[in-house]
């Protein structure tokens, strides 16, 4: 049941709500902004501070116009007969003390500005009232406040005094900084050499080595002993064991090296003799590894971004040879090509070449027109680089003992497009005698030990002996003076030999190219080359020619290449030169 309804009407008791009137605002005769003090952001309180300071530094330091002016007003009327005032003794005290105490402001002004910057990193660290310094930086941005506008131009230039200040003091920090690191560096080198002295490294003598050897040969342990010898022999004097001398260390690291890398014992010694117990390691290793495919552009068919943009199109990755106009290096191959049966490769448009090849041609430096003689051309990569670089004009006379390699050069020729080269199946010393002095150039890539090309034939390194190296060198000799008489002398621009191999023995390079020196009227000159290390002219008893240091020697761990020696001799004159032996065997033999 619900509460009985009233439907009389009720008295109104005064006006109804929407009627009501509002009152007349009242306005304060002074605003809250006047009365109370503004609130200064973080920013504006570093610039008043700035401002403050840089007012008292002028009081301290002021500029010699108000220094001027200052003593003027302190002066009193007297004048001199020019109409200046004059100074009396107690004006000149208070002068005098005016400058101590400014001098003593102004270092007081610098540890008050030091202590100031001290104060603003701790409000930055300060965790309070964050929220509203950046209510009213954004305030500022937007221009609320006029005064801050007119000082910034002042600000400025104080931001840059103290920006070359800033530079100076980092210059100095850098400076710092770089000595405490090169002494650091000092105190760490003199702490390993200090370490290394009292660490004794013990290694086990001769006859325990060889008879591990004899049970099972333990490579980890080979290989960590080889990089302890090494070691040692690096500073022999102060980290050998006492009582042992460096020839049984020296048989320990030979022995070592060769059951670790699978060398006979001579091939070893010959290596050692050449490069220190560190380098000899690098060597060895970069023999392990393969050294990376190179090609070289075809330059009578196309040229070398044509080709890179096509084997890049094919899915092959390529990368420029930077000391060669002409190499590439193939970085990544896909699985279903294969790069000696593109259609590029079957145009002739490039051949499959190592680095290291296109030095001797670029030291021959062929010219379009010559006669040149390649006397050991096959495959044909050097003899059908000589011809892109004549451009098929004069005559290239390209020979080769081996038939059979004579068809692999005949292969290479034709699908390159050689048209300037004849054939010849001889052997290389017999042209002296069928065309002497009859060519500009000529090129001797002589067969070699293959030293330099251990990466691509693992055979070297039990099959060479004392007997091999004794017969490629001889071979060699006789190559390299009948290349020197097929080549007539120098006429102002021909008449250079060029002698390269495979080989990086001393015995098959440098002692070669000095018994031609003493059998026939030629120098060596310059190779042109930048790439490459000089020729050795102190090895061990042996001393050569002073200018065998103009040859170049390439080696595996240095440059990622094969092994390769290059040398260019000029031919002064025709005839035999005769030595002292030869003197005396021509007085001996009968008449």
């Amino acid at each position: 049941m619900g509460r009985a309804g009233n439907f009389q009407d009720k008295p109104k008791k005064g006006p109804g709500r929407k009627a009501r009137k509002q009152k007349d605002p009242v306005f304060p005769s002074t605003t809250k902004v006047d009365d109370e003090p503004k609130k200064l952001s973080r920013r504006q309180k570093i610039r008043a501070k700035k401002r403050t300071l840089k007012q008292e530094a002028a009081k301290a330091n002021p500029s010699k116009k108000m220094k001027k002016m200052n003593a003027k007003q302190k002066v009193g009327g007297d004048l001199d007969s020019e109409g200046e005032h004059l100074f009396s003794s107690d004006d000149m005290e208070e002068f005098t003390n005016s400058i101590k105490t400014d001098n003593i402001e102004k270092t007081q002004g610098k540890t008050k500005f030091a202590l100031f910057e001290k104060d603003d990193s701790g409000d930055e660290d300060s965790g309070g009232g964050g929220n509203e310094d950046e209510s009213e930086e954004e305030n500022d941005d937007f221009g609320v406040n006029s005064e801050d506008e007119m000082d910034d131009q002042d600000d400025d230039d104080d931001e840059d005094e103290e920006e070359e200040d800033d530079d100076k003091d980092i210059e100095k920090l850098s400076k710092k900084i770089e000595e405490k690191e090169k002494k650091m560096r000092a105190a760490g080198d003199a702490y390993l050499e200090e370490s290394a002295e009292k660490i004794g490294i013990q290694i086990p003598s001769l006859e325990e080595i060889q008879q591990e050897d004899e049970d099972s040969p333990d490579l980890p342990n080979i290989n960590a002993r080889i990089k302890d010898t090494a070691f040692v022999l690096a500073d022999f004097s102060k980290r050998r064991e006492e009582g042992r001398s460096r020839s049984e260390y020296l048989a320990i690291f030979l022995k070592d090296l060769s059951t670790y890398y699978s060398y006979n014992a001579f091939l070893m010694e010959k290596l050692l003799d050449m490069f220190g117990p560190t380098e000899l390691i690098e060597f060895l290793e970069a023999n392990e590894l393969p050294r990376p495919v190179t090609i070289r552009t075809n330059t009578l068919k196309t040229r070398r971004k044509v080709l890179a943009t096509a084997l890049i199109a094919r899915g092959i990755d390529v990368d420029v040879i930077t000391w060669s106009k002409v190499g590439l290096i193939v970085m990544r191959t896909p699985g279903n090509v294969t790069l000696g049966a593109t259609p590029e490769y079957l145009a002739g448009q490039y051949i499959l070449q190592g680095a290291s090849s296109f030095l001797p041609v670029m030291a021959l430096a062929p010219k379009e027109g010559e006669k040149i003689l390649d006397m050991c051309a096959a495959p044909g990569g050097k003899s059908t680089h000589i011809a892109a670089i004549m451009r098929n004009t004069g005559m290239i006379v390209c020979n080769d003992l081996n038939r059979d390699r004579v068809k692999a050069l005949v292969g290479n020729f034709h699908r390159m497009g050689i048209t300037n080269a004849v054939i010849t199946s001889h052997d290389g010393r017999a042209f002296a005698k069928l065309m002497p002095r009859a060519f500009d150039r000529v090129l001797v890539d002589a067969p070699c030990s293959g030293t330099g090309v251990i990466s691509k034939d693992e055979r070297v390194k039990t099959s060479k002996d004392v007997r091999d190296v004794q017969r490629c060198s001889h071979i060699q000799k006789e190559l390299l003076l009948a290349a020197i008489d097929s080549v007539h002398k120098f006429d102002g621009q021909n008449g250079y030999v060029i002698y390269s191999t495979c080989s990086i023995l001393v015995e098959e390079n440098e002692a070669v190219i000095e018994y031609a020196l003493k059998k026939r009227n030629v120098k060596i000159v310059p190779t042109g080359l930048d790439l490459g290390k000089s020729g050795y002219v102190r090895y061990r008893q042996h001393r050569f020619h002073p200018s065998m240091k103009l040859c170049k020697r390439v080696y595996p761990h240095s440059y990622n290449m094969d092994g390769f020696f290059v040398a260019k001799l000029k031919k002064l004159s025709d005839g035999v030169l005769k030595t002292t032996e030869d003197e005396e065997n021509d007085s001996i033999s009968p008449r």
